[in-house]
């Protein structure tokens, strides 16, 4: 994931002004913010949240393919 520096807030000026962080969200799309100036919370558009949470169908089957490759050995003796 990569993070723009411009949606990084600190835990502070975060609790301060909040309405700060909210428009940092509407107008980038997320935003950062930082405790002990460590990325520690990450704030989304609630709209974007199901579409970032729900893998599509091919991934998920490139990845079931990818596994089934790389383990058909243990998979042959449990068929047994």
């Amino acid at each position: 994931m990569t993070i723009d520096t411009n949606t990084m807030v600190s835990i502070t000026e975060a609790n301060q002004n909040f309405s700060k962080v909210a428009r940092l969200v509407d107008e980038h799309g997320t935003a950062v913010i930082l405790k002990n100036n460590v990325p520690r919370y990450l704030v989304i558009d609630f709209s974007k949240a199901d579409n970032d949470a729900v893998a599509s169908n091919e991934d998920v089957l490139s990845i079931s393919k990818r596994l089934i490759e790389k383990n058909r050995e243990a998979y042959e003796v449990l068929a047994k």
